[in-house]
């Protein structure tokens, strides 16, 4: 059975992708939502490890976070404004699906 992946948007990221993602029914968060905003980036991952949730983020610090061995559920980084809302959705929901 394929594992069902959780996903959690970082503040910088539209809620476009996330309304796109939920209209596929896939199971997301925002940092907006859960009221992390201005919280630290160790503090969004601690979120995402107790909640099972891959981080959505194009803050390169996650990078850094995880080459240091910060503990996480997985981080996907995409480089802001190097991809379209659609093509990010497809990305992610293809990610979902493997």
């Amino acid at each position: 059975m394929p594992r069902t992946i959780l996903f959690h948007l970082d503040e910088n990221i539209s809620n476009v992708i996330a309304e796109g993602l939920r209209r596929r029914y896939i199971d997301v968060t925002t940092t907006p939502e859960q009221a992390l905003v201005s919280v630290s980036d160790e503090e969004q991952l601690a979120f995402c490890v107790s909640q099972g949730r891959v981080i959505f983020t194009s803050d390169a610090d996650f990078l850094r976070l995880h080459h240091t061995g910060t503990n996480h559920a997985g981080i996907i980084y995409c480089h802001q404004g190097s991809r379209s809302a659609g093509e990010i959705i497809r990305t992610l929901v293809n990610e979902k699906s493997s």
